[in-house]
């Protein structure tokens, strides 16, 4: 009795065990979110910047989704335009990449001077947040000139504080509009 008794107990503890394993592996792969990023539209439009400007917007993006373990960041070459966006377009991007969400992002360098390319190196690094199906959560712009008073560094350091604080207060927005969402964006 005591031999039938200890089977049964340890093949209850194994099941539960192997059950409650599985029940975890599932749960945390539903919770890993897809973002799309496009790269940012780049205002004033001169091909000299927007390689420079894609690469930094990246970096700071990369290095903020990195700390969080919810969120994998994919990434576009295509460049959609700020002002004018189709939900049709987003859908269908998020569709074929697989992605919970989708940023559309914009970067607007200050001009200073009276010539056509003399550029400062304060931002407004602008931000919009849609879902799978391209509708529209959230927008955020951060002005590093006017939120951090920034004088003198690079344009690249420009750029990665303007992305970080566009993506801090999206995620203000999201957590005012659904207070049991996701910590991470």
């Amino acid at each position: 009795m005591k031999k039938i008794f200890f089977f049964t107990l340890i093949s209850t503890v194994f099941i539960i065990s192997i059950s409650s394993v599985k029940a975890q592996k599932a749960h945390t792969a539903d919770k890993i979110k897809k973002i799309l990023y496009f790269n940012p539209e780049v205002e004033p439009d001169l091909e000299e910047i927007k390689e420079p400007t894609n690469h930094a917007f990246f970096s700071a993006v990369s290095d903020k989704v990195s700390g969080f373990r919810k969120n994998k960041m994919l990434r576009s070459e295509v460049q959609v335009s700020y002002d004018s966006i189709d939900s049709k377009t987003i859908s269908e991007y998020s569709k074929n990449n697989d992605a919970d969400f989708v940023v559309v992002p914009k970067v607007k360098y200050f001009k200073v001077g009276l010539g056509k390319y003399v550029f400062s190196n304060q931002v407004v690094v602008s931000m919009k947040l849609f879902d799978a199906e391209g509708n529209f959560i959230a927008s955020s712009d951060y002005d590093t000139y006017r939120k951090n008073m920034r004088l003198l560094g690079s344009a690249e350091n420009s750029i990665k504080i303007g992305t970080n604080g566009a993506m801090k207060s999206i995620l203000k927005e999201l957590r005012k509009q659904k207070p049991s969402s996701e910590a991470g964006f």
